[in-house]
């Protein structure tokens, strides 16, 4: 009979932590569906009321539309001129997320992998580039802009952009290359591979997840932006979404239907581009490390 009581006191340690364990993993999995509840709210709200009128909208705006109101959809897109608008935006955040990493990425590979002098100088001054308010150079930027000669043009917002973009990039690529071991590039130097090979085909790759995710704040930031647009773009055809959909609020009315019909295709874009871009940050890790 002894020789059992310890067998039965696993036992229990084992069930009791087991229990432990399902009790935790209940816990935390429902404060993530009630994180994710809070968070998709407002964008079930917003579609919801996109098909609602104007008067019901007014009387309820927290319950079902009694009829799908689809007319909401074709206004929003004639009177914000959204395909213009859309055009503008896809060009301004697609160049200014892809010329940002491409710099960002180079430069992060040089100041992560390579020893000279200046190496900690240059790092320091663009992560001194974080601590400047962006929209404190709002008037400086129109000033420069303007004596450049490139206030309304379709290049105009892709210079602040860019600029701004890169401090954060290269702190979150340069913080994620320096972890990789030597002994992948010592490996490919001893089998003929250069220093721009060895980037393009063994750090970029492993550099996936890290890059997902500069590339899914630029896009996401440059999408939603407004302030600068607003400064530095005066011609409706150079406008881009967030400028275009202000029009909906006039001076004394606003026309919500259309509003949240607008506000609701223009988040599409953005859900699509974090789907295709969300298993990147999970998944390729170490895909360049596998390849000869």
């Amino acid at each position: 009979m002894n020789s059992t009581l310890p067998i039965e006191k696993n036992k229990n340690k084992q069930n009791e932590s087991k229990i432990k364990k399902r009790v935790t993993r209940i816990i935390i999995y429902t404060l993530l569906s009630l994180f994710a509840l809070i968070n998709v709210y407002p964008i079930i709200w917003m579609a919801i009321n996109s098909f609602k009128s104007e008067q019901e909208f007014t009387v309820n705006q927290f319950g079902f539309p009694s009829k799908f109101n689809f007319e909401n959809y074709a206004n929003a897109w004639e009177i914000a001129n959204l395909g213009v608008l859309f055009k503008n935006s896809i060009f301004i955040c697609v160049t200014a997320t892809v010329v940002t990493v491409i710099i960002g990425a180079l430069a992060s590979y040089f100041l992560a992998r390579f020893h000279f002098k200046l190496n900690k100088v240059i790092y320091t001054f663009f992560i001194f580039g974080l601590l400047i308010p962006i929209h404190a150079t709002l008037v400086p930027m129109f000033i420069l802009m303007k004596n450049l000669g490139l206030l309304n043009t379709e290049i105009t917002l892709l210079f602040p952009y860019i600029a701004f973009h890169l401090p954060i990039t290269i702190f979150i690529l340069t913080s994620f290359m320096r972890a990789f071991p030597k002994d992948i590039e010592e490996s490919a130097i001893m089998d003929g591979a250069g220093i721009f090979r060895i980037f393009w085909s063994i750090i970029l790759p492993m550099s996936r997840p890290a890059v997902a995710t500069v590339i899914i704040l630029n896009f996401i930031y440059n999408w939603n932006e407004f302030s600068f647009a607003l400064v530095l773009i005066n011609d409706p055809e150079l406008q881009t979404l967030p400028l275009g959909l202000a029009n909906f609020a006039g001076q004394f009315t606003t026309n919500y239907g259309a509003q949240m019909a607008g506000l609701t295709m223009s988040l599409v874009p953005i859900v699509i581009f974090y789907l295709l871009l969300e298993k990147e940050i999970v998944n390729g890790m170490t895909s360049g490390a596998v390849k000869g």
